[in-house]
């Protein structure tokens, strides 16, 4: 018997859904690429309903525990003696959610001896060490591109709600207003405009490709430069620095995998380098933006407006000046989480679980760490040396 311990957001306020505004999702065999959808012998779930919570258990109670194993879904994971600490103790597998981490340190490692595998219901693995689990020898994997085109399309959401400066104006409709000049005080077309991506893996490739057809001029900066073919189809200009990068753009958006390198890495002297009026979008991790230095720059002018989908903590704390600083548009990590992704994130989470149980290979590309070293998606994106 295996244990399983997943660790997934609590349902909502109101009890998990006992409906739903649509009847189904579209079904999508493949990503841009090649890759195919998650593959797993079937399925315990209706594509498009909830999975993503304590309730939905991502659809794998059935499959685990008629294979005899133990399924153990929570939602407290934070302090030394909340509901992870307890049950990792005994643990051979974690799952969790990037929207709801379960950061699994080297000290919950050391607890947790008969751990073997961190998994990533979603993409993103940068809430496990990383490191120690390359010297335990354990397996990281996550389920690679299932939410990727969800993050790019709530980018590109936005993108446009920072320049058109939408939320403003939809408030003043909500409160019964009808004050046209306060509502486009603000307002600018995206058209003409300058956008530039940090990170241009598959999602910031995706956010490229989407607001091409806006007319703008589209920029990006990556250690692993793309494909010359790919630079001509988008008319891409490739910059040797994200600061080169900023200093030519109206719009950021930042796709950056969190390491200790880039830590904070949009900070202060970052900002002071962007045009004065710039727009940020940060839907990749609130940890590489240092918290202070941005409400400042917003305060100031300098930065017209940031909208984040990730804090650091997660969740944010009540008192979080993000949620209160000037022109934002910030949202609680929902952006790889529609119902869409929950049930491809759902299905390779059974997947990689399949083949784990099972002793047969997990695809390459779900791979992040295993047998001591990097590898797959790891190799690419984490391993920089």
């Amino acid at each position: 018997m295996v244990k399983i311990v997943c660790v997934l957001y609590p349902d909502a306020a109101k009890g998990h859904p006992t409906s739903y505004a649509r009847d189904s999702i579209p079904t999508i065999a493949s990503y841009p690429g090649g890759q195919t959808t998650p593959t797993p012998k079937a399925i315990d779930f209706i594509p498009g309903q909830m999975l993503g919570d304590v309730t939905g258990e991502l659809g794998l109670r059935k499959f685990l525990e008629d294979a005899g194993h133990e399924l153990v879904v929570i939602s407290d994971k934070e302090g030394p003696n909340s509901a992870l600490d307890r049950e990792l103790v005994d643990a051979d597998v974690v799952i969790s959610q990037p929207f709801w981490p379960a950061y699994i340190t080297r000290e919950r490692m050391e607890k947790a001896p008969k751990l073997k595998l961190a998994l990533t219901a979603g993409i993103g693995s940068d809430h496990v060490d990383l490191e120690a689990a390359i010297e335990r020898g354990m397996t990281v994997a996550e389920v690679t591109y299932s939410n990727s085109i969800s993050v790019a399309e709530h980018t590109v959401m936005m993108i446009l709600s920072l320049v058109r400066d939408y939320i403003p104006q939809h408030d003043i409709v909500r409160s019964g207003g009808w004050d046209i000049a306060d509502a486009v005080s603000r307002s600018y077309d995206v058209e003409g405009m300058q956008v530039g991506v940090v990170a241009a893996g598959r999602i910031g490739l995706a956010v490229l490709r989407r607001m091409k057809p806006f007319d703008v001029g589209l920029h990006y900066y990556d250690f692993h430069r793309l494909p010359k073919d790919v630079e001509e189809e988008l008319n891409l200009t490739y910059h040797p620095s994200a600061a080169a990068l900023a200093q030519a753009c109206d719009i950021v958006s930042i796709h950056t995998p969190l390491t200790p390198a880039t830590d904070t890495m949009y900070n202060a002297d970052f900002f002071a380098k962007m045009k004065r009026g710039s727009y940020i979008v940060n839907c990749a991790r609130g940890k590489l933006v240092d918290t202070d230095a941005l409400v400042a720059a917003l305060q100031s002018g300098q930065i017209a407006g940031y909208a984040g989908d990730v804090w650091y903590p997660q969740p944010a704390p009540a008192d979080h000046p993000w949620r209160t600083m000037p022109h934002n548009g910030m949202t609680p990590h929902t952006s790889g989480t529609s119902l869409s992704a929950q049930a491809r994130y759902a299905a390779g989470t059974r997947e990689i679980l399949e083949c784990f149980l099972e002793g047969r290979p997990i695809r390459d590309e779900y791979l992040i760490v295993k047998g001591g070293d990097f590898v797959g998606t790891g190799a690419h994106s984490y391993d920089v040396k």
